[in-house]
């Protein structure tokens, strides 16, 4: 029985065998370490049989498979990553955004509430001073 180690997914998996005959005619079973832990069973590749070199060579294949598979898996997966941070970022500029469309319209009706204020003190000027006129007309008639 060949056994399987786990290893963590951010790690290489390395696999040696090799095509030569072995020095003992019955290879050990740690000869051709299994070690993808992230493929379904259905998927693990079958122990070749040793005898045959074209057996060793789909064995060989379907490791080098196994491997891409696994740097594919890594790539999806920092890309996921990657896609998560793109969209925090996304969402924080649209808030920003927004608060700074937000701040224009404070900012305008800020503006706009100056101008009448200046305005109605503008006319509270003129007024007071129609009054003083007023009093001084007043003053200077009695």
């Amino acid at each position: 029985m060949i056994s399987t180690a786990r290893v963590p997914a951010d790690k290489p998996v390395r696999i040696a065998f090799s095509l030569n005959d072995a020095s003992d005619d019955t290879p050990s079973e740690d000869a051709i370490p299994l070690v993808f832990p992230e493929l379904d069973q259905q998927l693990q590749p079958l122990p070749p049989c040793h005898d045959s070199v074209e057996s060793m060579q789909v064995f060989k294949q379907h490791c080098q498979i196994a491997e891409e598979y696994h740097e594919v898996k890594k790539e999806i997966a920092l890309l996921e990553e990657r896609k998560k941070e793109l969209i925090a970022k996304l969402d924080q500029a649209e808030k920003e955004k927004a608060d700074a469309a937000q701040l224009v319209r404070e900012f305008e009706a800020l503006t706009e509430e100056n101008r009448t204020l200046k305005m109605a003190q503008s006319q509270c000027v003129e007024q007071l001073e129609k009054l003083r006129i007023q009093y001084q007309k007043r003053q200077g008639s009695s």
